[in-house]
């Protein structure tokens, strides 16, 4: 039963004493929201570290700005990304960004134009060729 024919039903169930008709409906609402979010934490985005070093930092912008977003290193345990580690995107959807991101080294570095994909098993990936605008 879909949320629409939920909605259309809903006025005819509460008008009749039918109780468990009622219990039925608001269970299969919570299975449609469940599976909803089920749906939204499947895909989760993530960042995939395939540079040699460690990233102590990694803010992304819209592409063609510079409105940093917040570090999202801090969702790493120990609020880093070490080579070849993944990391877990917070507030990001799918679209185009530039990554700014700080290593070990002390280096800022930006990537230009990456696109973050949904539907894999990272999101996006930046390696040691990329990496070619860097400041100290």
């Amino acid at each position: 039963m879909s949320a629409r024919s939920v909605r259309h039903r809903l006025p005819k169930l509460l008008a009749e004493e039918g109780r468990n008709e009622i219990q039925h409906v608001v269970a299969i609402i919570f299975v449609l929201i469940a599976s909803n979010l089920d749906a939204v934490a499947a895909e989760r985005l993530k960042f995939w570290n395939l540079t040699g070093f460690t990233i102590k930092e990694l803010h992304l912008a819209p592409a063609g700005t510079e409105d940093w977003g917040p570090d999202q290193c801090r969702n790493d345990p120990d609020g880093a990304v070490e080579a070849d580690e993944r990391l877990t995107l917070r507030d990001i959807v799918p679209g185009r960004y530039s990554v700014k991101l700080l290593d070990e080294k002390g280096r800022v570095c930006i990537v230009r134009n990456v696109e973050v994909l949904a539907g894999k098993p990272y999101a996006f990936s930046i390696s040691e060729k990329e990496i070619t605008d860097c400041s100290k």
